[in-house]
């Protein structure tokens, strides 16, 4: 019955469908059709050996011959839409879902669920039951992620919030400047705990194991410097945060890492200790102005967090280094400073890519809300 129909390909089809078989990622389907006319071609190979060699049946080999000989490369190639079984939900069915999956979860539930979906859809319609692959397949259809949920940093954008914004973007977009660098500053927070019970460390055939229970020893700060252009960066543990606290920063940044800057400019959230009043408390009127003299204060607008590119550098430091249990001041300050040191001497810096441009473009409902 297959020799009913031969495959004669020419010069260009065969070398389209070479081509296709040599993709990495390809449909497989379309892959098996361009493998079985390429083997069918003039008979070069018997129904029984394209079968074997392609691993599909025989009729799957006729279908795909006849598609060619009566309509073309491309048909035999690519085939049409399947009708598929008939769909389990109705249109009201659908509506009820998506308005369910929208709505708050049930008491004691912090997200919805496929299970509590289907439940409750059976509860709220017709059906006498639902898969969860059917539930899965509609949420899909409709872009929803009712388990899924996403942090939004960027408060009112009010004229005060997008002044300076637009401040701090147009200090990051000047060239570096090594008598006058820009510095970014905040805090972060790292709890030390300690294992109750010793670890075992990992062998062959085993992963390393833990107990899951563990001592809380203390809290510790962590002052996080970061150079926006030297890709340099520099992290201070303490047990406090205070205004005193944070004017040693300051002076440590004039004195020890910058002494030959000219002006530091800083730029730092709205935390209430980040003031010029804050070295005057740590230090005498004279010592608080000259500390000033040489640095320059750069706010975010409040809950702007995103604009400070520490927070990018916190982030990286968490994931690298401590993203585990430290259970001493004294371990957590060598493990920061060995990666500190690693990254500095990489010269890990930052592709900050958004500019005064790209703010106008991307927010321009906020602008456009200003007058």
């Amino acid at each position: 019955m297959n020799r009913k129909y031969i495959v004669e390909l020419s010069a260009e089809e065969k070398c389209e469908l070479v081509n296709y078989c040599k993709k990495g990622m390809v449909n497989v389907r379309k892959y098996k059709r361009a493998a079985i006319l390429l083997k069918a071609d003039r008979c070069r190979y018997t129904t029984d050996q394209i079968c074997e060699a392609v691993q599909v049946s025989s009729s799957t080999v006729f279908r795909v011959k006849r598609q060619f000989v009566e309509d073309g490369l491309e048909a035999a190639l690519n085939e049409g839409a399947r009708s598929g079984a008939m769909r389990k939900t109705s249109a009201k069915d659908e509506v009820t879902l998506i308005a369910t999956a929208c709505s708050e979860p049930p008491t004691g539930h912090c997200r919805w669920t496929l299970a509590l979906l289907g439940e409750r859809l059976i509860t709220l319609t017709d059906l006498d039951s639902i898969s969860y692959e059917t539930v899965r397949r509609r949420l899909k259809e409709n872009a929803l992620k009712p388990w899924q949920k996403k942090m939004w940093c960027v408060a009112t954008m009010d004229a005060e919030y997008i002044a300076r914004m637009e401040h701090v973007l147009e200090l990051y977009a000047e060239p570096a400047d090594e008598l006058n660098p820009i510095i970014n500053f905040d805090e972060a927070m790292k709890q030390l705990v300690d294992d109750t019970r010793p670890v075992q460390p990992m062998k062959k055939g085993q992963v390393k194991r833990l107990d899951y229970e563990y001592k809380r020893v203390g809290v510790a700060n962590l002052f996080v410097f970061f150079d926006r252009h030297r890709g340099w960066r520099h992290v201070k543990a303490t047990q406090r945060k205070t205004k005193v606290d944070f004017a040693h920063c300051m002076k440590d940044l004039v004195d020890e890492h910058y002494p030959h800057a000219n002006k530091i400019r800083v730029v730092l959230d709205n935390l209430s200790t980040h003031t010029e009043g804050a070295l005057y408390k740590a230090f005498s009127p004279q010592e608080a102005r000259r500390i000033l003299n040489k640095i320059e204060f750069h706010y975010t607008p409040k809950h702007a967090s995103w604009l400070n590119m520490v927070e990018i550098e916190i982030g990286n430091m968490n994931k690298q280094c401590l993203d585990r249990r430290i259970a001493s001041m004294e371990e957590l300050k060598t493990e920061l400073t060995a990666w500190e040191w690693r990254r500095n001497k990489e010269g890990a810096s930052i592709n900050w890519m958004f500019n005064v441009d790209s703010a106008r473009e991307k927010l321009e409902r906020a602008y456009g809300a200003l007058n």
